[in-house]
C-alpha cells in the first residue's frame, strides 16, 4: 500500500508567506494530482506556539539565520511562522483536502522544532505518523511539499529509516536555498540514503 505524504503546504511557506520558499505554490498541482493516484493521502502541519524558540524574535539580539544551540541541537533561527490560531498556519486555500485521511501537527513543543513529519529533531518524541502509516498497512510512501532542504529531506529520511520505500516527487518540492545549492545537496543526501527521486510525470507513468 502507497500513501502521499503532504509536507506543509501552508500559507507561510507559500509566496507573500512569513517563511516564503520562492515558487512554493507550484507544489500545490502536484500534490493534488498524486492525490487522486495513491491509497492513502495524509498530511504534515507547521504548528508552532508563539514563544517557539527556533524564532529569531525570541533570542535577544539574534537575527534570522542565525545558528544556536538549543537542548544540544544545532538550531537554525527562523522568522515566525506557522504560529497555531494564525492564517499562516493554515493550509494553502487551492490543495485539495477532501482525501487527506489524517494531519499531523508538528513543532508543538515550544523548546525543540520539528522538521520530520515524524519526529522532532531530536527524535525524542513521535508525531504518530509511522505508527499510523504500519496500521494502515502502508509499505510505500510518496512525498512532496515544503521545503526540500529541510522538512521534506528530513521526513524522507526518517521514513526511509523507519523502512518504507520512499520516494521524492521533484517537482512536487521547493527549497529554501539559504545557501545557493542547497536544494541540490538534499537530494543527493536523500539519493545517498537510498530514497528514489522522480519527477511527477514518472511517478505517473
Amino acid at each position: 500500500m502507497e500513501a502521499l505524504i503532504l509536507v506543509d503546504i501552508q500559507h507561510d511557506f507559500l509566496p507573500g508567506g512569513a517563511l516564503a520558499v520562492a515558487d512554493g505554490d507550484a507544489v500545490i498541482s502536484v500534490a493534488n494530482q498524486l492525490q487522486l493516484h495513491l491509497d492513502l493521502v495524509v498530511a504534515t502541519q507547521d504548528f508552532h506556539p508563539a514563544n517557539h524558540l527556533s524564532f529569531a524574535a525570541n533570542h535577544s539580539g539574534k537575527q534570522i539565520g542565525d545558528v544556536i544551540q538549543l537542548n544540544g541541537l544545532n538550531q537554525v533561527l527562523w522568522p515566525n511562522h506557522c504560529v497555531q490560531g494564525t492564517a499562516g498556519a493554515e493550509f494553502a486555500d487551492s490543495l485539495q483536502m477532501e482525501r487527506v485521511a489524517k494531519i499531523f501537527p508538528k513543532g508543538t513543543d515550544p523548546e525543540i522544532d520539528s522538521y520530520s513529519g515524524f519526529y522532532d529533531n531530536g527524535h525524542r518524541k513521535a508525531t504518530g505518523l509511522g505508527d499510523y502509516l504500519k496500521e494502515k498497512g502502508v509499505n510505500r510512501v510518496v512525498i512532496v511539499g515544503l521545503a526540500t532542504d529541510y522538512c521534506v529531506k528530513f521526513t524522507a529520511l526518517d521514513a526511509k529509516e523507519l523502512g518504507f520505500d520512499t520516494t521524492v516527487v521533484r517537482d512536487g518540492t521547493r527549497a529554501v536555498n539559504l545557501q545557493p545549492q542547497d536544494f541540490d545537496k538534499a537530494l543527493e543526501e536523500m539519493t545517498a540514503a537510498g530514497i528514489k527521486i522522480v519527477s511527477a510525470e514518472e511517478k505517473l507513468s
